[in-house]
């Protein structure tokens, strides 16, 4: 007398299902990040980038003791007071513009006036971030409200 074959279960095991259902989290945050707003991170970019070419030119406003200006134009801005092709003279990208104030005054005083600069793409007109300083802090990106 044999003994009867012992019939398998078919299934997956659990180990089985957390690698799957961890390469769908996996795959989901990968995709939720490629999606990410491209207006959006396009002038988070612009902004931050603004925000320190602006330190530099109050930085060597002070250290040469030469007023400088930020102004923008429509090609894209330029730094008054510093020697040209110093900094950078354009927006990285082109659809950059800036809204209000188009000047900013930089130095060479330590302490400058409270100043500000918005921008806005426009490709996406409903959107804009402000770039600006109190006077004695340094200038920063700030969200509008």
């Amino acid at each position: 007398m044999s003994a009867a074959p012992r019939q398998r279960h078919r299934g997956f095991t659990l180990l089985e299902l957390l690698v799957v259902v961890s390469i769908m989290a996996l795959s989901t945050a990968g995709v939720t990040l490629a999606l990410r707003d491209n207006g959006q991170t396009l002038l988070e970019r612009e902004a931050a980038r603004l925000a320190v070419l602006l330190e530099a030119g109050r930085a060597q406003s002070r250290a040469s003791g030469v007023p400088v200006r930020w102004q923008a134009d429509l090609r894209g801005f330029h730094f008054e007071g510093l020697p040209p092709n110093t900094l950078p003279r354009q927006w990285l990208d082109p659809g950059t513009t800036v809204r209000g104030p188009t000047a900013l005054l930089l130095g060479p005083e330590p302490l400058i006036r409270p100043q500000q600069v918005l921008l806005t793409h426009q490709a996406y007109p409903d959107r804009s971030l402000r770039v600006a300083t109190d006077g004695l802090r340094p200038f920063a990106v700030e969200p509008l409200p």
